[in-house]
């Protein structure tokens, strides 16, 4: 099963932002992967809009927006605006989450739903033909860098046995610790996107370390 590799920019060297962004258009990455934290729903700030519409001005491949935020629907337009192509948002922050997603949708972006370790596969139930992916947090969300829980495999398994019970084209997302010596059991499971942030950009030779883990 091919793969779609999607670097996070939250692990990249800030002071040489335009540079890694640049590294990543001449990499075999497919995405740009933007994790937009308010140290609400998670316990850390990382950037916002600014940021990513500097991001914009450089990258080449699409830009996956994830909202870690509360309340997301206040800044869906902003963030189409600041070069989002996609936007996930996360269950747990959404009390209309179908609302939200036709919101992301009516703008013409691509849609997905983020889920927590702890949270349930059951709210995705309603949701699988109106959403294009799902992001299954393999970490606790908010900081980059640890260490990857050993039961998503199982979650993927089931959710990629949901999608085709359900007949849906959703892709699957894999965030947080994705590295050399997972990513081939994640696409076994039929995880189709990974996020490596760490991995990717904490690399010697990053462009060889998106090389290693893309499966074509």
């Amino acid at each position: 099963m091919k793969t779609i590799i999607a670097p996070s920019v939250l692990a990249a060297d800030f002071a040489n932002l335009q540079r890694d962004v640049e590294l990543i258009n001449d990499s075999k990455a497919d995405w740009f992967h933007i994790d937009i934290m308010d140290g609400m729903f998670v316990p850390n700030i990382s950037f916002g809009l600014p940021v990513c519409a500097a991001i914009k001005k450089h990258a080449k491949k699409p830009m996956d927006v994830h909202l870690m935020i509360e309340q997301p629907d206040r800044y869906l337009e902003a963030f189409k605006k600041a070069g989002a192509d996609m936007i996930s948002v996360h269950a747990e922050a959404c009390p209309h989450l179908h609302r939200t997603i036709q919101n992301i949708k009516e703008l013409g972006l691509k849609a997905g739903v983020a889920l927590n370790p702890h949270t349930s596969l059951d709210c995705l139930e309603f949701l699988l033909n109106d959403i294009d992916y799902v992001c299954i947090m393999s970490v606790n969300p908010g900081f980059g860098g640890q260490k990857f829980i050993p039961s998503t495999y199982d979650k993927v398994r089931k959710l990629k046995s949901m999608i085709d019970a359900a007949g849906a084209d959703v892709l699957i997302q894999i965030d947080g610790g994705v590295d050399a010596s997972n990513y081939d059991k994640l696409a076994e499971a039929g995880a189709t996107v990974l996020v490596a942030g760490s991995y990717v950009f904490g690399a010697e030779d990053p462009k060889a370390a998106i090389e290693k883990i893309k499966i074509d």
